[in-house]
């Protein structure tokens, strides 16, 4: 039984461990992001940002125009999503290109819909980007904390920590 206890002992070191060991190598696979419009954004507010994102924001919003495969009239949110993010690639994927007054958001959840394909950036485990072309941020104000990834690796190594003490502790 001693042998058992100990060859679950390792495996569970062996398990919570690994978050911490991937980091240090640098060996996290790297995650796909977009900005997209928030879903609580008003109407209003996302056609001001989306009218400001296609024009002196530089975003190519062609695909968003009518005949285009993301021509979408009906949901201003899709619209606005794809102008936001072809602007969040554009201008480094920083936290200040995809703010948008408040009205966008980081996400790993690819937003794409129908034959209407967003491009993506990728973030590597250490948090540095890749997959755009960096150019100087425009300041639309900070938005959420792209650092975050890190924070969640670490979260789930405590519970088989917490579960050898249960278990072992005694």
């Amino acid at each position: 039984m001693s042998t058992l206890k100990s060859l679950v002992l390792s495996l569970l070191l062996l398990l919570g461990f690994s978050p911490l060991i991937a980091a240090a190598n640098g060996s996290a696979p790297p995650q796909e992001l977009w900005c997209v419009a928030k879903n609580n954004a008003e109407d209003a507010s996302l056609q001001a940002a989306l009218d400001w994102a296609c024009g002196a924001g530089g975003a190519d919003c062609g695909p968003i125009q009518s005949g285009g495969p993301c021509y979408d009239p009906s949901s201003v949110q899709n619209t606005a999503s794809f102008a936001f993010n072809d602007y969040f690639l554009k201008h480094g994927m920083t936290d200040d290109s995809c703010n948008f007054n408040n009205n966008a958001a980081v996400t790993s959840l690819n937003p794409s819909f129908g034959n209407c394909k967003f491009h993506s950036g990728m973030v590597g485990s250490n948090g540095s980007f890749s997959g755009s072309t960096p150019s100087s941020s425009v300041g639309l104000g900070p938005s959420e904390d792209l650092s975050g990834c890190r924070k969640v690796s670490w979260g789930w190594w405590l519970w088989p920590l917490m579960f050898m003490v249960s278990v072992f502790g005694s």
